[in-house]
């Protein structure tokens, strides 16, 4: 079955950075936008960034927007995020997800495949 396989979470004092990356098998990568989302604890999923299939077209939340920057590699079937100027508020499970419409899609939440996350936290 498909797989979205994330990394590269951890502990970061604020204003440092992370570069997370989200590794897809079993999947046509190219055929899918990619996106970024993240849960807080006690709040609901909440949009992040995502990327059309062919890296043209990006769009973010507007709380990111300037600081964090997706980009996605086809031939490693694998997509990032360079988080920077990381916030407190920042701190959740980031997962990453695909989905066959566009990325604008996307951003509403409706994706084919769900990855299982990895803990970003930043500490003040």
């Amino acid at each position: 079955q498909v797989q979205l396989v994330e990394s590269g979470g951890g502990l970061v004092q604020a204003g440092g950075s992370l570069r997370l990356s989200c590794a897809a098998s079993r999947l046509t990568f190219g055929s899918y936008a990619m996106g970024w989302f993240r849960q807080a604890p006690g709040k609901e999923r909440e949009f992040v960034a995502s990327i059309s299939r062919s890296s043209g077209n990006t769009a973010y939340a507007d709380s990111v927007k300037d600081r964090f920057t997706i980009s996605r590699d086809n031939a490693k079937n694998t997509v990032y995020l360079q988080m920077n100027s990381l916030k407190p508020e920042d701190t959740a499970v980031y997962c990453c997800a695909a989905s066959s419409g566009s990325l604008y899609l996307l951003r509403t939440g409706e994706a084919n495949y769900w990855g299982q996350g990895t803990q970003v936290t930043v500490s003040s």
